[in-house]
Formats: structure tokens, sequence, C-alpha cells
């Protein structure tokens, strides 16, 4: 078992988890992009604060949460669509971190309250950092440098749901350790989704969420891929993956066994004959496996690979 695999694996508590996804409305995508390094952040803070506050309210006992965020910024065809997904254990500690605490077990806290405690919180940071000054606007969004054109704008953005998705349950720590491998190393496009290249045109597959996930290819100029790819690529120093809670990192260490302890769970240990990870032959660390792929998926790649060769 990879280190990473077993840190995910420790992490995991013998509980029901949730996939909620928080999402910003599409009015509000150009302001971010201008502003990707402290807006993101705020997406980030907003949505935890919105977690910890409504769970703290459960069942009017309080109940404090562990959990991961991970940010997205695309949509199936690459464009720009900010989402935070996150990773919800069915439950929480105590505030005297003497009991556990469950949720319901279809439903972490109701979505409405999820959806208008975030929109609020999000809107506030927004005005917060207006009037600080931390803004900065261009193109169609310099009229908004105005606190009343801003204020203007900012207003049917209050009065208006957002959309916050509540997944069904994930099936068992297993699929929370899949869904992770799946998702957290990724950035806006796989490589099995990549159906032909050439001198002038990427053609990649993408799910029709409108209509039943059907299956559909789109081709674009590779000028036009490349710059939907690279507008996905992050601000230095903006991490995509953050824990809260009592997973962050300073808290893990004491919360986390108190977690396995009342749960009476003791932390999983890697059996004997799972294999190790491949050595990586430069820097001869352990590797980890991100993705698997199967003979179909593989075989457009090595396609790709030999249209290169012949082509140099």
């Amino acid at each position: 078992m990879t280190p990473l695999r077993q840190r995910m694996l420790e992490e995991l508590l013998p509980v029901g988890y949730f996939h909620i996804v928080f999402s910003i409305p599409h009015r509000l995508v150009p302001l971010i992009w201008q502003n990707k390094k402290l807006l993101l952040s705020l997406f980030f803070q907003a949505t935890a604060a919105t977690l910890m506050e409504v769970a703290s309210h459960h069942k009017r006992q309080g109940m404090e949460i562990g959990f991961l965020c991970i940010l997205h910024t695309w949509g199936q065809t690459l464009q720009r669509h900010p989402h935070i997904h996150c990773v919800v254990p069915g439950g929480g500690l105590s505030p005297d971190h003497t009991r556990w605490i469950s949720s319901h077990p279809r439903y972490f806290v109701p979505v409405k309250v999820l959806s208008r405690t975030f929109r609020d919180k999000f809107v506030e940071g927004l005005r917060q950092a207006h009037l600080a000054g931390e803004l900065s606007f261009y193109g169609k969004c310099e009229p908004l440098a105005d606190a009343e054109t801003f204020a203007a704008f900012l207003k049917p953005l209050s009065e208006q749901d957002w959309v916050v998705y509540s997944k069904p349950p994930f099936g068992g720590p297993e699929h929370v350790l899949q869904y992770l491998a799946r998702y957290t190393h990724r950035v806006a496009i796989s490589n099995h989704r990549i159906v032909s290249v050439d001198e002038s045109h990427v053609t990649f597959q993408w799910k029709d969420y409108a209509h039943n996930n059907a299956q559909r290819t789109k081709t674009l100029t590779c000028e036009k891929f490349l710059r939907r790819f690279l507008q996905h690529v992050l601000p230095k120093g903006l991490p995509r993956i953050r824990y809260y809670g009592w997973l962050a990192n300073r808290r893990r260490a004491k919360l986390l066994p108190i977690c396995r302890a009342l749960l009476h769970h003791p932390t999983p240990t890697p059996k004997p004959d799972e294999p190790q990870g491949a050595k990586c032959p430069c820097c001869h660390g352990t590797m980890c496996i991100i993705e698997r792929l199967s003979a179909a998926q593989i075989r457009p790649a090595l396609h790709r690979i030999e249209y290169v060769l012949d082509s140099s």
C-alpha cells in the first residue's frame, strides 16, 4: 500500500460519507477569473464556514465535523465552472469531545440551509473585499469598481438561490478512496477522454448532463483547446485540496484518534501481503497509482504516440 493511500485510509471512519457540491453563480465567474487567488480562497472559506456552522446547529446539540474540500474550476467541455466537492463524514464530535453525534443516514444537513448560508457568507466576503480595495476590475468588469454599481451587482445575487447539491452517500470508506484516487489529482480533463489529435484540432469526449449523461464528442482547434485547458491552472500557492475541522493538519493528530475511540474502530493497518508501490527510476520515491486505464482507454493514446513518432 502506498503512503498516500495509507494516509487516506487512516483518515476514514466507519460511518457513511456524504458528497456535497457547492457552486458559484455564472454571473460571478468573470470577476472570479480576474481575482482568482483572492476569490477562490474566499470560495473555500465560505464553503468550510457554512458546513461547520450548519453542522454545529445539528439537532440543537452541536456537532464538530471534519471534512475535505476539492476545488474544480471546469465543466465537461473545459468551460469555466468553479465548484467545490466536499467529502463529509456522516456525523461529528460533541462540543466536549465525549460523544459521537450521527447525522441522518440519507442526508447530512438540509441543502436549502446550506445554500442560503453559503450565499450570505460569500456575498458578505465580496462586500468586504470591495470595501478594502482588494479586488481588481478589467474589461467588462471595470464599472464594478464603483461602489454603487457593485452594490447593484450584488443585490440580485443576494436574493437568488445558489446551487448546493448533495449527491447520494458514498457506499463506504472504500468508495471514498476510489473517488479520491480518481479526482484529486486531475486537472480539467483525463487522457482517456481525448479521442484524436492532429496538427490543427483536438477531439474529446464529454458527458451531456442535461440529456441523461449522453456521451458526446467536441472538436476544438488546438489553440482554443489549450486556452480552455490553461485557464484552469491555479495561481501559485493556491492549494486545490484543503482539510477542515478535526481533519485540519493542526488538529488531526489529537482529534482523529478520539473519533476512532468513540466509534470503537482502531486505526487500520496495511495488509502484510499487499505489494508495495513501484519505485520511481529518477528519485527512487514510492510511486502512487492515480488512475487505472483499461486497454480500450490506452489504445487511442498509443495511436497518438505513433502519429507523433511518424511525424517526426
